[in-house]
This record gives structure tokens, sequence and C-alpha cells, in this order.
């Protein structure tokens, strides 16, 4: 709840405004993927991707759709009640104030949805007065509009932000295979948020409420889903030494889709079924935080009722329905305290997950530093309870059916890790040495495959593992800097295969300029060979992209910007359905923001 723990044994990655605002996207996912082992379920952009394919994988630990990585927005969980997903369209990067990505379970204040890691999205807090207008433009016929003001008066803050954005989209379906059934995937959305802040010197409180209405057509005549929902949260925090924290939120949604069945020759899309799921989600947490002498201690608990339901509408008649109510609770304690040279974190929760079974969840680690280094180690264990989405939704993608399963187990996750951080003025090396023992991992396994129909089922796999090694280095000179980061995650089944969807390569680089008026980036990113199922039968290669950034202040408060996404206009494959599919062509925009 809040901000995550900048001292804290774990690999810890902060991008504050500027860095997001030097890497293109429309929305934060495809801005965040320049931090290596950070993806969705596939690499699709959420531009075109299916809602409930956006999931978040940290670190080779891999996604179903369903997120094994909590995602929290100004301290309130955004994953989806019924599905774990994340609805990126519902950010604004230019309105955020850093993202906080921590890549392990190695603290014990987050319970469900942390299994992988947690991300913080934070908002820039309202300024005494300010207000922004953007417009931009460009190829696919790409339009963003956004605008919002902040007001402070007093202890009193006033903030409300929106967007807007439609395009054309495009195909991916290869042109050799593509028929008359295939149309452009692409996404209409409007993201509207309004914030009323107390800004107190021991008190603090916010009340908060946004919305999203968002459709998408998904690359077929018939094959198209809607989603609109909204929240409402509050969040009041107390003292400096002794520190009291409550949150509340409420969220209702409905998402909504169509599903078919492509011909092989795909100049024929037949409707299978129509899909309606309305899902609400309550929850709660508390949080208090104490110093005694030179230890810090933390303690708590968090609680959320979700229900939700899957009503399909069969063709040519019929009706299938599934869902319920999934209560979870825990509670949790946190410590640090210092021992010479070095910082000791212990933690434990204890967690209800919501389907009569109780999950123990203990961590510890330590740090050892000085101004210019420092040594961290941590060893952990966490869990991921089945989504509603999981237990009782089917859903199709192309001409591949995946089936729920009422049956399945919690997953758990027992790590590992050792880290160095070298810290200099212009300089800063990290390096992190990560193994995660998984069980009961949820995986979609194929249980028949033929070139009409792949039929799967949500199961509880065998174990799995996954180890490796993540390393950053960042350099500046004068009015330059570069930045390079690598993943190396070897994820495997105990019978060997390799996990769907997790490429055992990524890596990322960018080299800015900036100076007076003027900020430019040219980045790349690459991701290795991976598989799109769990017997490794599709594989997928590996690729890279280059993007460039730049933007120049024209005046005062009016400035030029220009964004362009795969430079060089590079295809690759995204996934199989069982057709193959293309991640994005090039994608530019340029426009005004005036602020």
């Amino acid at each position: 709840m809040g901000k995550l723990e900048a001292e804290t044994p774990a690999n810890l990655s902060i991008l504050g405004s500027p860095e997001l605002k030097r890497i293109p996207g429309v929305n934060l996912d495809d801005r965040l993927r320049m931090v290596p082992g950070f993806s969705l379920f596939r690499r699709s952009s959420s531009l075109v991707a299916n809602p409930t394919t956006q999931g978040v994988s940290l670190r080779g630990i891999g996604s179903t759709g369903a997120s094994r990585t909590l995602v929290l927005w100004d301290g309130v969980p955004v994953n989806d009640p019924f599905g774990g997903w994340v609805y990126w369209t519902r950010f604004s990067p230019e309105q955020i104030d850093r993202v906080e990505v921590m890549r392990s379970a190695s603290t014990s204040v987050f319970g469900d949805r942390a299994m992988g890691g947690a991300l913080a999205i934070f908002s820039v807090e309202p300024d005494r007065w300010r207000s922004y207008a953007s417009y931009e433009a460009g190829n696919r016929a790409q339009h963003l509009l956004s605008g919002g003001f902040s007001r402070a008066l007093g202890k009193f803050g006033l903030s409300a932000n929106s967007r807007a954005f439609d395009t054309e989209g495009y195909f991916i379906v290869p042109p050799s295979l593509r028929g008359l059934a295939d149309t452009r995937a692409s996404v209409r959305f409007f993201a509207p948020d309004a914030r009323l802040d107390y800004l107190g010197q021991l008190h603090r409180f916010y009340l908060k409420s946004d919305l999203l209405v968002e459709d998408r057509d998904n690359g077929t005549l018939i094959q198209k889903n809607s989603t609109s929902l909204g929240t409402l949260s509050a969040h009041y925090s107390a003292g400096a030494k002794n520190h009291f924290a409550l949150l509340g939120y409420h969220t209702r949604q409905e998402f909504r889709a169509a599903f078919s069945s492509v011909s092989a020759d795909r100049n024929t899309d037949r409707l299978t079924f129509r899909q309606s799921v309305p899902a609400e989600a309550t929850g709660g947490a508390l949080l208090f935080r104490r110093s005694v002498k030179r230890i810090s201690l933390l303690a708590g608990g968090d609680l959320v009722r979700v229900e939700g339901y899957s009503i399909d509408s069969l063709v040519p008649s019929g009706k299938r329905t599934g869902g319920g109510v999934q209560w979870q609770h825990g509670v949790f304690g946190q410590m640090h305290a210092p021992a010479g040279p070095a910082k000791l974190f212990f933690g434990i929760r204890h967690h209800f997950t919501g389907q009569n079974t109780r999950f123990f969840s203990p961590s510890a680690g330590l740090t050892v530093g000085r101004s210019w280094y420092r040594f961290r180690a941590s060893a952990y264990r966490s869990f991921r309870a089945p989504t509603l989405n999981e237990l009782y939704r089917e859903f199709r993608v192309g001409n591949a059916v995946t089936l729920p399963n009422p049956n399945l187990l919690p997953e758990s996750l027992t790590g590992l890790e050792g880290g160095l951080d070298l810290l200099g003025e212009t300089r800063r090396f990290g390096l992190t040495l990560f193994r995660n023992r998984l069980s009961n991992l949820v995986t979609n396994v194929t249980l028949s495959s033929t070139p009409q129909l792949i039929t799967r089922q949500r199961r509880n796999a065998a174990a799995a593992n996954s180890e490796g090694l993540e390393v950053e280095v960042r350099q500046r000179w004068r009015s330059w800097s570069g930045e390079a980061s690598y993943l190396f995650a070897d994820s495997r089944f105990s019978t060997r295969e390799r996990l769907p969807q997790i490429p055992k390569h990524q890596g990322s680089a960018q080299l800015i300029y900036a100076r007076d008026r003027t900020t430019a980036a040219f980045g790349f990113r690459s991701f290795g060979m991976q598989f799109e199922d769990d017997r490794n039968a599709f594989r997928l290669p590996g690729f890279g992209v280059f993007h460039f950034t730049a933007r120049q202040r024209l005046v005062r408060a009016l400035s030029l910007q220009l964004a362009v996404e795969n430079l060089f206009n590079r295809e690759f494959l995204v996934g199989f359905s069982p057709t193959p599919n293309l991640g994005a062509p090039r994608l530019w925009r340029i426009g005004l923001r005036w602020n």
C-alpha cells in the first residue's frame, strides 16, 4: 500500500517522469517494455491485444493472461478482479510521476497477485496551478487527445485528467495467409479520472475516481470486445514517526466479447458464442508503521471480496454460466534492523486464499553497503490463487479453445536472489542472480491439436524452475546519457520443456541527449526465441526493434513532440492462434503539448 520501500534487498527499478517521456508508446505497457523481464502474456502491445492477455510477467515467471505481478495505482490494486489482467489504457503515461518495479516477492507486505513481484504507479501530485492539453496524430489514423488540470488551495488539492484515443489499427495476420474474414485489430478508448487531496503536515487524505470505456476489434469480422469499468477509492494516512494508513476501494465493470470460428482459407467467420462478464470487487487494507530506536516495524492486514460471472450465449442456442464469489484476506508483518554495517529484513504473511486453503508466506533478506556500493540478498515464499476467470471462464482465440478448471490449486513460488549495486556520480551498475522454484503452476495444457481446432485447459502443471541473471548499466556524459539492461531467464517445467511465452534472452538500450529546450532518445529492445505453448510445438523467433523520440520546446508553455515505434518497420511474430500473428509495424505520432 503506497510506496515500495526503496531500501530493500530486492532489485528495484524506478522510472521517473523524464524516463517515461523518453520512451514511445500510447500506453504504459509499451514504455515499460524497456525494463527487461517486463512483458504481457504475449509479445503484443495493448494497442491490439485482447484485454484478457494483458497480465504482467516479470523475470521469467510467466503469465496465463492473469498477472503474476501485483499492479498498484496510487496504492490501489488495479488487476482485473475477475481475471487478474490489467487495462493499460487506464493510465496516462504523461501524468505519472514515477513507476517502481520490484522484480521479486522479497517483501511479505503484498499478498495474492504479487507472486512474481509488484509494480507501483504514482500520479503527479497537485500543483498550485497547472493545466495542460495535448494532441497527437500519426499513421494508421492515430489520434490521441488529452487534457487536465490541478489546483492547490491551501491544504486542499483538486486534479482531473482525461485522454481519448482512436486508430484504424493494423492487420495481425500475414498477407500470405490473410482472407476475407480478416480485419485490422484496433482500439478506441476514453479514460478520465478525478482526485481530491487533503495535504496536511501530519494527516493526508485522497478521494479518487477513474473510469474507462474501451472498444476493440480483434482482427476478424466478428471477433470484437468492449469494456466499461469504474473505480472509487480513498486513502488516509497520519503520523510521521508512528505512521497509520487506511485504504478502501470499490470497482465495478463489465467485459463483453464475441467469439468465432474462422475457416481454413480465412474467408468466412462463423459466430460461436457471445460472452458477458460482469464483475465487482470491494477491498481494503490497514497498515501501521512504528520506529523503535533503530528498528522499523510494519504490520497490517488486507481483504478483498470479488464477485463475477461469465455468461455465454451459445450459437445456435443455449446458455452457459460460470463464476461466483471469492473472499481473500491476510495479515502481515515486516521489520528491518541494523546489524553493524548490514541491515536485516524479516517478513511474514498469513493469507486465506478463498478456496478453503491458507498460505504461509515468509521472507528474509539483508543489505550491506557504503556510499558507492551495496550488496543485497533475500529468500522468500509467495503464492497466487486462481482467478474466477481461470476457474470458470471458457474463451477462444482464433481456432484455439481454452477450457476453465474449477479444481485448480493455488500456485506457489520459493525464491533466492543476490545482487550487487555500484553507484557513482555519473554511472551505475547492477547485477542480480536469482533462482525460483514454482509449484502447481497454472498453465494452458494442450489436450488435442488438429489444423481445425486446438483444445487446451487450464491445469496445475508439474513443478517448474526459473533461474538467471539481470544486468543494468547507466552512464552520463554532460548532455548525453546511455543505459543498457539485460535479462537471462531459463524457465522450464520439471519435464524440461520451456515455459510458454518466456524468452531466454531479453535486452534493451537507449542513448539520450538532453540540453536546454531539446530532448531526444534513440533506443533498442530485443526478445529471444520463445514458445507459444506448453508442448514447445509453436516456436516464436527472436526479434529486435528500434525507437526514436524527440521533444522541442517552442515557447515557454508549448512543445513539439515526435514518437516513432519500430523505427525500421521490422516484421515479427507475437503468437499463434494457430495462424501466425504479427506484432506492431512502424507507428509514428507527432503533436503539440501545451503545459
